[in-house]
């Protein structure tokens, strides 16, 4: 008896224990759950049964330099769905009632009904109307929400510039997308509680957190002027239909930009149904071009600031010059004879330009190219700047590369780069960083004001102004003659290059005209830069393309901004004409070439040809061998048959094979029913039979071949071989 209640007492005691331990555990478990945990469990438990629905801020608006909105927000509805308010029974029928609404297909939009998801969007941002309709129907588990939607004023005004907003309302590109986060503002939140349905709770909770609303942005923009450019660039487009222009207007004072726009455009309100090569770049700031003469203001800016040319300096222009193998023409047939550094820049004359950034040297040269800011990215707070192409200094440079850069070849440039050089020398030789935005307003109040941003000094006042008056020049009695803008004194430089094409080399009939200047010269107050691509109609030349849209947009922008005329000025005495550069070649003699074998040759002397008869060999020329005519010349071939019959006799004609190779002589002697006998190898230089001379049909022809030798080689039968006319570059720079 006494051990069986030892035995209970010892098992009461183990269960007491254990039971001890384990209310032990489990109040530490509730008090580590309560107090440790407690917050983090609270906020899940509020994650489940708590929706929110978040509230977009009302964007920012964008303004011109004078107040004037270019882009605001305007509010409109977005329709969402509680899929868990929506009874699957009814599922169906709201999907069809409000499928034609939204535009969607009904049996998509059911699918998202039935989702066991608590918020699901249908459409955001509809119009007044359709919310209204969908208002109207008071569907169970549909809802709208306020929202805002960007909108672009003058949708044709800058849209490369100012960029676009997307669905959320996040920046994409332009501005919106540099100055996303100050136009963007902070989202709020609707915060309802829900049951384990999904249904609302009877005086549940209900968080409302407002948004904040973004930042406004005051640009450096004028509208008016926007709009002068604009204009011209849509004028450009009708007569010239190129593959894009722009132009770019600034203030050099400040770098502020007053104007930049581009050819083709789009609608920033509908860009999603634009297309993307149009919207991705903005080749203002993008396109990478061969800036032609326009860059010779570069090269005059180093060469007067290192005292390395004077303005009164003598130079002579025979109509080339030689640097290393190559000789480098003028755009004029025959140079510019004698003349000053004055007139070099007036005339844009390429072997004057060539000598002076010679006589600069590399080191120099490239001390001011840098210092313009070539090479490198002006800052400007755009997305997608290019940086341009210099060749390394180190690779190393030779007197050929100086002497193409110093007329704006094998270098290339953006846009924005080159007008910010020319803008230093109109700033007195103050480089200033474009600039975009002048201010950030919150509530109608500045809270940012932006300086203007100076990067350095790159050439003396003194320089700077010493150079304004020589590009006056060009505009008064120069090149660039159609800039001329009555009652101001404008300044600038045109510039025609060639195209690059993408495997290198450049592209037959493809230039970029452009003018780029300032005004009024004694203390600049507008910059402006045209650059027009590919233009059409044969016409091609910065002096004849771009200036005269320079001198339309300039006239306008100068008295819109009530800058004082200058009385007296003397008009240009007629306006400028492109001068088209002739070749001179003399005309090969093909008499008795097969008509295949005559055109080539006359082709390789850049002369076109025309046939006129029938037959296999020429019989006759016009103009006659030897004659010396501009290149491009047509010459007329009278053909005559290769076959005729003579007392019943079978006869040919034997063409003159000079200069052929074995095999070619052999394909034109089988052709005409002849049989070749070489002799030797290399090029055709004596046959058994003079050229004309009839033969029968089947006869053997004796050819004597010999390898090709040079101009100084002399022997009988030596063909000489000559470098050819286009061995003289005719720079891709006109003028």
């Amino acid at each position: 008896m006494y051990g069986t209640n030892m035995t209970v007492r010892k098992r009461l005691t183990i269960i007491f224990i254990l039971s001890s331990l384990f209310f032990v555990f489990l109040m530490g478990r509730l008090a580590w759950v309560q107090f440790v945990h407690g917050s983090e469990l609270q906020e899940k438990a509020l994650e489940v049964r708590m929706r929110d629905i978040p509230l977009e801020p009302r964007r920012g608006s964008i303004l011109d330099r004078n107040g004037k909105e270019l882009v605001i927000s305007i509010s409109v509805d977005s329709v969402y769905a509680t899929p868990l308010q929506v009874e699957d029974e009814n599922a169906r029928a709201t999907a069809d009632k409000l499928a034609p609404l939204l535009g969607m297909d009904a049996d998509k939009l059911h699918k998202r009904l039935i989702k066991k998801s608590s918020f699901e969007w249908l459409k955001r941002k509809v119009d007044h109307n359709t919310a209204e309709q969908i208002r109207a129907l008071n569907l169970p588990g549909i809802e709208l929400v306020e929202e805002s939607r960007r909108h672009y004023l003058d949708p044709g005004l800058a849209p490369h510039l100012l960029g676009f907003a997307g669905i959320d309302n996040q920046g994409l590109t332009g501005i919106e997308r540099s100055y996303d986060k100050e136009l963007g503002g902070r989202p709020g939140r609707i915060v309802i509680e829900h049951d384990a349905a999904g249904r609302k709770i009877p005086e549940a909770k209900h968080y409302y957190i407002p948004a904040q609303p973004g930042h406004d942005l005051v640009l450096t923009l004028d509208e008016t002027v926007q709009y002068f450019v604009e204009r011209e660039l849509d004028n450009v487009v009708a007569q010239y239909n190129p593959k894009f222009a722009l132009a770019i207007a600034m203030d050099p004072e400040t770098g502020g930009i007053l104007a930049m726009a581009n050819r083709p455009s789009f609608n920033p309100n509908n860009w999603s149904r634009e297309p993307k090569s149009v919207w991705d770049k903005n080749p203002a700031i993008w396109y990478n071009y061969e800036p032609g003469s326009t860059f010779k203001v570069v090269t005059a800016a180093a060469a007067l600031e290192e005292d390395t040319v004077k303005p009164d300096d003598s130079f002579f222009d025979p109509g080339y010059i030689k640097v290393a193998d190559r000789n480098i023409r003028c755009w004029k047939d025959g140079g510019h004879g004698s003349q000053s550094f004055v007139e070099v820049v007036k005339n844009s004359c390429n072997p004057g330009f060539i000598q002076v950034g010679l006589e600069t040297g590399v080191p120099r040269f490239y001390k001011y190219v840098e210092a313009f800011g070539f090479g490198s990215r002006t800052g400007i707070n755009l997305p997608g700047e290019e940086r341009g192409i210099v060749i390394p200094v180190d690779r190393p440079v030779t007197n050929l590369n100086l002497a193409t850069m110093s007329i704006g070849q094998s270098i290339a440039v953006t846009p924005i780069q080159l007008l910010s050089a020319v803008a230093a020398v109109a700033n007195d030789g103050v480089l200033m960083k474009p600039q975009l935005v002048r201010e950030i307003r919150a509530d109608g109040k500045t809270v940012a004001r932006m300086q203007p941003e100076k990067v350095r000094q790159v050439i003396s006042a003194n320089t700077a102004r010493q150079l304004r008056g020589l590009l006056e020049n060009v505009v008064a009695d120069g090149t660039g003659r159609n800039a001329f803008v009555e009652g101001y004194r404008v300044g600038g430089k045109t510039g025609t290059a060639q195209v690059v094409g993408e495997s290198g080399g450049y592209v037959s009939g493809r230039y970029v005209a452009s003018f780029v200047g300032f005004a009024p010269v004694e203390d600049p107050k507008m910059a402006l830069l045209v650059v027009i691509a590919e233009p059409q109609g044969g016409v091609y030349y910065g002096g004849v393309v771009a200036a005269p849209v320079f001198q339309a947009m300039a006239r306008d922008i100068l008295r819109y901004l009530r800058l004082p005329e200058t009385p007296g000025l003397k008009k240009p005495r007629k306006p400028y004409e492109a001068e088209e550069p002739r070749v001179e070649v003399d005309v090969p003699d093909v008499v008795n070439y097969t008509a295949e074998e005559a055109g080539r040759i006359l082709e390789s002397a850049g002369l076109r040809y025309q046939t006129r008869g029938e037959g296999g060999l020429v019989r006759e020329q016009t103009p006659g061998p030897g004659a010396r005519v501009n290149q491009g010349t047509t010459v007329i071939l009278d053909l005559k048959e290769t076959v005729s019959r003579s007392g019943g006799t079978v006869a040919v004609t034997v063409p003159n094979m000079r200069g052929m190779t074995i095999k070619e002589a052999g394909h034109v002697l089988e052709n005409m029913g002849l049989r070749i006998v070489p002799e030797g190898s290399g090029v055709a230089v004596r046959q058994s039979y003079s050229p004309g001379a009839a033969v029968k049909r089947g006869a053997p022809v004796k050819v004597v071949f010999q390898p090709p030798v040079r101009d100084n080689d002399t022997g009988p039968g030596a063909v000489t071989t000559r470098q050819p006319e286009s061995h003289i570059i005719q720079g891709p720079d006109i003028h």
